[in-house]
């Protein structure tokens, strides 16, 4: 008698692998969380948002949860002998993108639960919904991050790295207790003593390590470019996510001159990859190398615009901070295709 039972492919069967262990480490963040609150706030009635609220657990708890979920992703991957843990490096990259990921997991359900009690004002949440709320934020971080681990590559860690920018500054912005920051620069985010500043400063200096990442994955296997050309593009890119570092590190207020050097030196090598871009990678499509040299078009125009005293440099720094990230990712849009087509 025969065994009639499809059999998936090997490749189709991993991925139906992943998925069960995706839902399986949701499931066990949702019971580990809900389990946990009924201590934690008893059966009482909680706030959706501020100290003591269900928003603050759901989300530090969602961080933790992504954190680790990020991890065992990035284990099992190893195991499988795909994209091997090869050294220290490695370990270090897989420890700032944990915490990247933990910190959006934070960063977005502690702004949904503010919009939410922007809302319901004045309600209350009572203990049955805290559990199955709080437990269902673990269990939808830890099953995004453990496939996001799954399916890392740089186009993934391109778009990461911008939800992570994009949060981490919006939640700042919300919180930072200078009502008229933005009236002088987007530095002035950093420089206060409250949690925004903490917030700000360290946002810039997790972004700028994954930059770094980003520099290492996306130039790992650029066809048609010469090992010197790849070189001079991971360079670039590395100094891109240096100096995005020292921003956060040096602020505008104790270290001017310092803080200044690295943020122009940011726009620099992002204007002499572009224009590089050419030479070091010869196979690139022509029709993206106008993209790039009409994004520094428009971030020299919005200079000249504050220079004149026509914009603020705020408008100048977030123009020029979106230009950049965008040309990152369609960068790396370029390199995978380029890729699939000399393999084909």
């Amino acid at each position: 008698m025969t065994d009639r039972t499809p059999r998936l492919p090997l490749r189709e069967r991993a991925q139906t692998t992943l998925e069960l262990t995706a839902t399986g480490l949701g499931a066990l963040a949702f019971g580990v969380v809900a389990t946990i609150a009924l201590p934690v706030f008893g059966f009482d009635e909680a706030p959706i948002a501020g100290p003591g609220s269900l928003g603050q657990y759901a989300a530090i708890a969602s961080a933790v949860a992504a954190m680790l979920a990020f991890a065992a992703g990035r284990y099992v991957v190893h195991a499988q002998g795909r994209h091997r843990i090869a050294g220290t490096l490695d370990v270090i990259d897989i420890a700032a993108l944990a915490f990247a990921h933990g910190i959006i997991a934070l960063l977005s359900w502690t702004l949904t639960a503010v919009i939410l009690s922007d809302a319901f004002i004045g309600a209350t949440v009572f203990w049955l919904p805290i559990v199955a709320l709080s437990g269902a934020t673990a269990a939808v971080s830890a099953y995004v991050a453990f496939l996001s681990a799954a399916h890392m590559d740089a186009q993934l860690l391109a778009i990461v790295l911008a939800v992570f920018l994009v949060l981490g500054v919006l939640a700042s912005m919300l919180t930072t207790s200078d009502p008229d920051w933005w009236k002088i620069h987007l530095s002035t985010l950093g420089i206060s003593h409250d949690v925004s500043a903490l917030a700000f400063n360290l946002t810039l200096i997790v972004a700028g390590f994954l930059v770094t990442i980003l520099a290492r994955a996306a130039t790992r296997d650029i066809p048609t470019a010469s090992e010197q050309g790849v070189g001079r593009v991971r360079l670039s890119l590395i100094v891109v996510g240096v100096f995005l570092g020292l921003v956060g590190v040096f602020h505008v207020d104790t270290h001017f001159w310092i803080h200044t050097f690295v943020a122009s030196g940011m726009a620099v090598a992002f204007a002499t990859l572009t224009f590089r871009l050419k030479m070091w990678v010869p196979g690139i499509s022509r029709a993206f190398l106008p993209v790039g040299w009409g994004f520094v078009a428009v971030i020299v125009v919005t200079a000249v615009f504050f220079a004149v005293g026509y914009w603020s440099l705020t408008a100048v720094e977030l123009v020029a901070g979106v230009l950049v990230f965008t040309w990152i990712i369609l960068f790396l849009r370029q390199v995978g295709a380029l890729d699939a087509d000399t393999v084909r």
